[in-house]
């Protein structure tokens, strides 16, 4: 593998930069756990340390998932934008923002929804299927219950948003099943600890309204916004607005950000079969799982034409064609030689709208991590820095966090793999 380019010095990266984890307990940023994200007190450190850069202009996460990026941007006191692409993360998110509401009138919203739910109780003669494996009748009963009484008082506020979010952030607690924030739901598995949906309903009340009391404290005023939008184009930003990138994009893992929140679409009524999940969810997503390139019957070759001239075109090429090699010899069959040609083509874009958009000081950190589909190895780092300076930016370095691919004990290959951050130089 060559040597990355050197770009300017930064500081060294905080541990836990790369988890969610740590953003459960702070106000606000745990009020929804996604199994996707970095940690919300390393980006205000990054936007402390970049405040030069950014210098008036705009701070921007094209990929902002449920919002952790914006959000702790809004804290350090600077203008933040989010981009996203699936609808559902997006409404979370944009409730997320409304913390700055008169906490009065959210406790009351939220106090009716609950009284309306137990005195008219849901009884609906059939429930989805996945919905009757993952909950006990009676707790069927009472999420329906709180989803009704929802649906009658909504008006679409701010404070009606929170208290749909406060819906929809109980439903794992309540299930009796694997229900863990990551993409597969595990009707086989049983929980020891389950929340009953009115306790966590009104649990889950008096959180947000702690948490929106001491964020009003900390924030002077809110400033963050999250648009539903497709990275890969950054549509409705001015170009050399952006002053600093922090982000972490879909990785190249197979990883189905679709099927993530498939049981809460599905409570939701949003989507009732896969072929919904695509069309309502990932059919605007980067393609990062083979799920999305097979639904879309996507071409391996346009996706590599369109790579044509890059600095691993030839390398590429290269994967894809082992990868293709080695499905035949697996029982699933992937086609993940179109996936990575796929990915790496939708990664262009996104690079080349970051640098429309990007100041020329601009400063970009993607955390990022490799990966190793069917063993073979593919330098996600490597390649999404090589893009970077393809299309303008003057150059890359990679800073590694952690070691990936040794803790799961049916991991299917054993190459070593890693994350980190890929800082770039506008």
């Amino acid at each position: 593998m060559p040597a990355l380019t050197q770009a300017a010095s930064y500081p060294t990266t905080r541990n836990g930069t790369s988890t969610f984890i740590r953003n459960v307990a702070l106000p606000v940023h745990g009020w929804f756990r996604f199994p996707a994200g970095f940690s919300a007190e390393w980006v205000r450190t990054v936007v402390h340390d970049h405040r030069g850069e950014l210098n008036g202009g705009t701070f921007l996460d094209p990929f902002s998932g449920v919002g952790t990026a914006v959000l702790a941007a809004e804290e350090a006191g600077v203008r933040s934008l989010g981009l996203e692409a699936q609808p559902f993360i997006l409404r979370v998110a944009k409730a997320k923002l409304n913390w700055y509401e008169r906490v009065e009138e959210f406790a009351d919203f939220a106090e009716r929804v609950l009284t309306a739910a137990k005195r008219e109780p849901a009884h609906e003669p059939k429930y989805p299927r996945l919905i009757e494996k993952c909950y006990s009748e009676h707790a069927i009963r009472d999420l329906y219950s709180l989803k009704a009484a929802w649906e009658r008082l909504a008006d679409y506020s701010a404070v009606s948003e929170l208290a749909w979010l406060c819906l929809v952030s109980i439903l794992r607690s309540c299930s009796h099943v694997g229900t863990a924030p990551w993409q597969y739901v595990l009707p086989s598995q049983e929980k020891a600890i389950v929340a009953r949906p009115y306790d966590a309903f009104a649990s889950q009340v008096n959180r947000m309204i702690m948490d929106m009391r001491i964020r009003q404290l900390q924030v002077a005023e809110p400033s963050a916004q999250i648009r539903l939008s497709d990275a890969r184009t950054c549509e409705g930003i001015e170009d050399q607005s952006v002053g600093l990138v922090v982000t972490s994009p879909p990785y190249a893992n197979n990883y189905d950000y679709a099927d993530a929140t498939r049981l809460e679409m599905t409570f939701l009524g949003e989507v009732l079969d896969w072929g919904d999940l695509h069309e309502k969810a990932r059919k605007g997503l980067v393609r990062s799982c083979s799920q999305h390139v097979s639904t879309e019957k996507t071409a391996i070759e346009d996706m590599l034409t369109q790579l044509n001239g890059i600095p691993f075109e030839g390398a590429i090429r290269t994967v894809c064609g082992q990868l293709a090699e080695e499905r035949s010899n697996h029982g699933g069959k992937k086609q993940y030689d179109v996936l990575i040609a796929a990915y790496f083509a939708d990664m262009l874009h996104v690079w080349q709208a970051l640098r429309r958009v990007c100041r020329k000081n601009a400063a970009v950190c993607f955390v990022v991590g490799d990966s190793a589909p069917y063993g073979v190895h593919v330098p996600v780092e490597e390649w999404m820095g090589q893009l970077a300076v393809c299309v303008g930016f003057k150059a890359y370095r990679f800073e590694k966090l952690r070691d990936r691919n040794t803790k799961w004990k049916n991991r299917k290959h054993r190459v070593p793999l890693q994350e980190g951050c890929l800082w770039v130089e506008g």
